[in-house]
């Protein structure tokens, strides 16, 4: 079985609503499936992996080796999962330099693609746009088409009629229903561990799929058996410790499943705390990893959580090895200011203050090379997306020289004192070839 990719024209047309869907009714069915998602994102990974009860992968078409998308996708899949992905943007929507589409990802895994058609604000015009999007590549199959937020029995008869003439079947119709719609905040959807009514939801959205959707059809387009990839033991980014300790919790919620599943597979041992629980690391930690996610949305508290400050500065003092992510990089800081221009003390082990008070957007894939003293050795992809600023930086030394998609440089970025280090840019593989 090779699987399915979701995807849309643009961003907004409701493919993660499908896909949450799909993979429930899916499962309700008795068929096993490995959800994934396409691009840079930790926000809807979550998500996909509640309704499915399985982790779910990133499969990054621009920042990915090929032989690490292939490694992911063989080893998610075993056993004769499906593998369904839930694209990022449009189709053909990548990179600043054009590459590292989910139409790359879904010609380089032979994935079949699923198309999700906001239909509110259109009826014959459907056809052009499934027509463009299903002749535009020649190796990207369009296996069918999800006619989302359709308004009446009338609408859906004008847009089946339409797509007749194009030769590409409807998978799916599915009626406007504003029980369908998920809340978003500033860096995307609110996430899936503070969305009090998640089952629920999820559960109303698989059955929807399953009054609405021709599953047959799926699971004919999903055995489009193209390509094998292979599990090799391929090379990884390196554990910075043997035994790692990672915050988790909604304020550290943005860790890439899948450099988790590296480090594990080099001998890792993983362990999780929360800081805003006032947690702190185990005694025997060589490492401690700060992942972002919204500590400018919980910097009062992460403030007075002094275990987790005691802990954290105990361990820095012990040399253990400390390395933070955009918040990790926040909260490593000397203070953070938060978005009613209220400064909040962080750990200090950092000269830098970031301020959330004056919003500014900081977007885009990046390749970074570790400079002179740092904990990598080797140049790597990275994502970097942020609304905060920096305030002020003291002294010392640089972490990484970063350029964009396009090859600009951009100079350098992040901080390092001795053992302690971090940045806004958020890691995702060794730099190589793309898909």
């Amino acid at each position: 079985m090779s699987g399915l990719l979701i995807a849309a024209p643009a961003s907004g047309s409701g493919k993660t609503t499908v896909t949450l869907g799909l993979l429930r009714a899916l499962r309700t069915r008795g068929i096993a499936v490995a959800p994934g998602k396409a691009g840079p994102d930790y926000i809807d990974p979550a998500f996909l992996a509640a309704a499915t009860g399985s982790p779910c992968l990133n499969f990054d078409p621009w920042a990915m080796r090929p032989e690490l998308i292939s490694a992911n996708s063989a080893l998610h899949r075993a056993g004769g999962r499906m593998l369904v992905i839930e694209a990022m943007m449009g189709l053909f929507d990548g990179a600043a330099d054009g590459s590292g589409t989910p139409a790359d990802l879904a010609a380089f895994l032979g994935l079949s693609v699923v198309l999700v058609v906001d239909a509110s604000r259109m009826s014959q015009s459907v056809a052009a746009l499934v027509s463009g999007f299903a002749n535009f590549r020649a190796d990207v199959r369009i296996a069918g088409v999800v006619l989302n937020r359709v308004g009446s029995d009338r609408h859906e008869a004008m847009l089946r009629r339409a797509l007749e003439a194009v030769g590409i079947p409807v998978a799916a119709v599915i009626r406007s229903d504003k029980g369908l719609a998920l809340p978003e905040r500033h860096l995307g959807l609110v996430q899936a561990g503070e969305h009090a009514g998640l089952e629920a939801f999820i559960e109303h959205a698989a059955e929807t799929l399953s009054t609405a959707c021709d599953f047959g059809l799926l699971l004919r387009a999903a055995h489009q058996n193209i390509v094998r990839p292979s599990a090799a033991n391929i090379a990884r980014l390196m554990p910075f410790g043997q035994r790692i300790a990672v915050a988790r919790d909604i304020a550290f919620a943005f860790c890439y499943e899948h450099m988790l599943l590296g480090w594990r597979r080099r001998g890792a041992e993983i362990s999780f705390f929360s800081p805003l629980a006032n947690e702190a690391p185990i005694a025997d930690a060589d490492a401690i990893y700060l992942p972002g996610g919204y500590p400018e949305l919980h910097a009062g508290k992460l403030a007075i959580a002094t275990h987790f400050h005691g802990a954290i500065q105990a361990a820095a003092e012990k040399g253990v090895r400390i390395y933070g992510e955009c918040g990790g990089y926040m909260v490593l800081g000397e203070g953070l200011v938060d978005a009613t221009g209220t400064r909040h003390e962080m750990l200090g082990l950092l000269p830098v203050v970031t301020s959330y008070e004056k919003r500014q957007r900081h977007l885009g894939y990046r390749r970074v090379a570790p400079l002179a003293g740092s904990f990598f050795d080797r140049p790597m992809t990275a994502h970097e997306f942020h609304y905060s600023t920096i305030v002020s930086e003291g002294e010392a030394d640089r972490l990484f020289a970063v350029k964009d998609a396009l090859g600009a440089d951009l100079g350098t970025a992040g901080l390092q004192r001795g053992n302690v280090a971090g940045s806004y840019m958020h890691l995702i593989d060794l730099a190589g070839d793309k898909v």
